[in-house]
């Protein structure tokens, strides 16, 4: 448990909607999975929505997104070894060696699929890339190994006490971790979402992840709450969460190291 202010929060029982989250938002949750998350779902199955993801990334511009607000966090680094946690498709790292010419990527993924697809790709002949499996709570690298650590759309993934073992691990191996993923709307226009998204649940894929997503995504208060979690030391600034993607930019303090 940790104190926060003058309440104590049950990390593992806390709400994806924060320590107070209303009740309508503690309904807006689920423990379900999605097909990504699953060991009895069909290889073909995940792929398609690995594939949806970067597709989506591609039309609307996330990667490119995602690619500037991660670059401006190592502008001041002339060489920036950065680290890629739960790559999914590599698209990310990917567009990081594209637009940096000094960039060293190691780009990881939980999933062992995901890294042979990735490493079967252009990614794999990269001299300035590493391709490896690698778990994001529990990261094989030493204290300050790397400038910048990148966890994209994949950090709703994990229950609370998962999520703050990123958190601690993140800031433990990288001057920086850098989390983008799905805001968590107001609880009205979370169930708007919703009934958009339901009806093509059960026979789009990619659909029936977004669905588990939109209901597993973390709140701000949620995110201070599993820093503060994951360490003291820790501090998270937040930015963005209704019009666009929620970030986090965590970091440890140096004298606590």
């Amino acid at each position: 448990m940790d104190y926060m202010g003058h309440e104590i929060v049950d990390i593992d029982r806390m709400p994806r909607g924060g320590p107070n989250a209303s009740c309508l938002d503690r309904l807006l949750q689920t423990d379900r999975l999605e097909y990504l998350d699953r060991d009895d779902i069909d290889e073909k199955k995940k792929r398609s929505v690995i594939r949806a993801l970067e597709w989506t990334g591609d039309v609307f511009g996330n990667t490119e997104k995602f690619a500037r607000i991660a670059l401006d966090e190592v502008a001041d680094v002339p060489d920036p070894r950065i680290l890629e946690l739960g790559a999914g498709h590599g698209a990310l790292s990917r567009k990081l060696l594209e637009w940096h010419p000094t960039a060293e990527l190691t780009v990881t993924d939980v999933e062992q699929a995901s890294v042979t697809a990735i490493a079967a790709a252009d990614l794999g002949e990269e001299p300035r890339a590493t391709v490896r499996r690698m778990d994001a709570t529990a990261i094989d690298a030493p204290d300050r190994h790397f400038d910048l650590a990148v966890f994209v759309l994949s950090f709703h993934h994990l229950p609370p006490s998962m999520a703050s073992r990123v958190i601690a691990e993140g800031t433990r191996v990288a001057t920086k971790l850098l989390i983008i993923d799905l805001p968590r709307l107001p609880s009205l226009l979370h169930i708007a979402r919703l009934a958009t998204m339901l009806p093509l649940a059960p026979w789009i894929p990619f659909a029936h992840d977004g669905v588990i997503s939109s209901l597993r995504t973390y709140s701000p208060s949620a995110l201070r709450a599993l820093a503060q979690h994951a360490g003291p030391s820790i501090d998270i600034e937040l930015r963005g969460g209704l019009a666009g993607p929620q970030i986090a930019v965590a970091n440890r303090r140096l004298q606590s190291l």
